[in-house]
């Protein structure tokens, strides 16, 4: 619906409808799911908040006439329809922002201290996203309660919100424990889904683009490791777009972010798995830890594991090592070596409190490569990839680091794979021969 002119619509009227709206399409999601039938579609949602708001509309205008006073005219009515159904199925002013294909990332502190991280590199300020602290509040929790597979929480009882919006962008929200709520945003990029786009972008070469797709083939275990904005997401989906179409595979996020719902051609057999927080009422929540362990009850030939940071560790060192082979995970660590230490604490904290020992033995009996992502010259690059040879040297994990950085910090072959690796790659279309970075690297 266009607007049809006068003034812009009043924001505490557009904010009173959006909450009025809002609460009554949470009630209609509630009932929907009580009758066994899930979340209400989304064009049943949106038809259902046109409804709700032309009826509320409806009935400003009789109490206007009833009490004397002149009722909204139709292009100030059109208006406000605008900025509610915004509101509830976009994120308001932030939603330009979103749109934005130049826009990386945006972090907010307060309804008008907004930063937007460029594609390009460059950082800019953005416009402000809400008139008041409130009202951002009220926006975010309002996409909280309705988007995503089961409604979440966003207020003081549950500070910190976590969630994939409907582009696949991830929102990081908190309030309370921060002295503004703060939001952000992390703008994913499905365009980039195959290992050549990587080595367009210089990410990796074409020898180490046919050596991870020959190791994805050969049904290698695989962890992608690095930083904060690396690009683990990104190369774990271009990694998991390598995997024959006729396999079943299974992927676990705390927030969907891999998208490998949008690869129905190259994946027709997936199911994608969300964890999910408790309700109200303090039941109901579904952790990474208790996904994994549900997923392999699945019969997955492949379990994705999003990102790896607590309980989870446990089950996935034992997918891996249990028949799972080809399984993978991210997980953030500072080097490719550094893995080791990340998932020996990870394990520490489990109910089980593994011993880092054990911890080891698993890791060496499950893991054979770690892919790691830094950032060089300002530029996402891999730079080091690890095969575990399966081995333990009093109690530590034995590595054998085959590409390491070089002196830009890129990775650039060091060492051969074992024989073991070598022939299991060659034997699916690795051929490191045709490439002249290989000379006096391989076998």
């Amino acid at each position: 619906m266009q607007r049809t002119g006068g003034s812009e619509p009043d924001d505490a009227l557009v904010a009173r409808l959006h909450r009025t709206v809002g609460d009554a399409l949470t009630d209609a999601h509630t009932d929907h799911e009580t009758a066994g039938r899930g979340r209400l579609p989304l064009d049943d949602e949106r038809a259902l908040a046109r409804k709700l708001l032309a009826d509320e509309l409806r009935r400003m205008a009789s109490t206007a006439f009833a009490e004397g006073r002149a009722p909204l005219d139709d292009a100030a009515e059109d208006a406000i329809t605008v900025a509610v159904l915004d509101r509830l199925h976009g994120l308001a002013r932030l939603q330009p922002l979103l749109d934005d294909p130049s826009i990386r990332d945006i972090h907010i502190s307060g309804c008008e201290r907004v930063w937007l991280n460029l594609r390009d590199g460059s950082k800019v300020q953005g416009p402000p996203v809400a008139n008041s602290d409130d009202d951002l509040i009220e926006l975010i929790a309002t996409a909280a309660r309705r988007l995503g597979r089961s409604e979440r929480r966003w207020d003081n009882a549950h500070p910190e919100l976590n969630l994939q919006l409907p582009n696949g962008d991830r929102l990081h929200a908190l309030m309370a424990v921060s002295g503004r709520p703060t939001v952000t945003v992390r703008r994913h990029d499905f365009d980039i889904s195959r290992l050549a786009q990587l080595v367009a972008r210089g990410v990796c070469d074409e020898l180490m683009a046919g050596f991870l797709s020959a190791a994805v083939r050969a049904r290698a275990n695989l962890i992608v490791a690095g930083g904060t904005g690396t690009g683990k997401t990104t190369t774990l989906r271009c990694l998991i777009n390598e995997i024959p179409a006729d396999e079943r595979l299974i992927t676990i996020e705390d927030s969907l972010e891999i998208g490998v719902e949008r690869f129905d051609d190259l994946h027709p057999d997936h199911e994608t798995l969300e964890a999910r927080d408790a309700n109200t009422e303090g039941v109901g929540e579904f952790s990474l830890a208790d996904l994994v362990r549900s997923a392999l009850r699945m019969d997955p030939q492949r379990v994705i594991v999003g990102e790896v940071r607590g309980a989870e560790v446990l089950p996935m060192l034992l997918a891996m090592s249990q028949g799972n082979d080809g399984s993978m995970c991210s997980i953030h660590a500072d080097s490719s070596k550094g893995v080791f230490s990340r998932l020996a604490m990870y394990a520490a904290m489990t109910a089980e409190r593994l011993a880092p020992d054990v911890t080891n033995l698993l890791v060496a009996n499950a893991v054979d490569l770690v892919i790691h992502l830094g950032w060089v010259d300002g530029e996402r690059a891999v730079t080091s990839i690890r095969e575990i040879t399966g081995t333990l040297e009093a109690g530590q994990i034995v590595s054998n680091e085959l590409w390491r950085p070089g002196p830009r910090g890129a990775g650039v072959p060091a060492a051969p794979p074992t024989t073991e690796l070598a022939e299991s790659l060659e034997a699916h279309g690795f051929r490191p021969r045709d490439h002249a970075a290989a000379e006096g690297w391989w076998r």
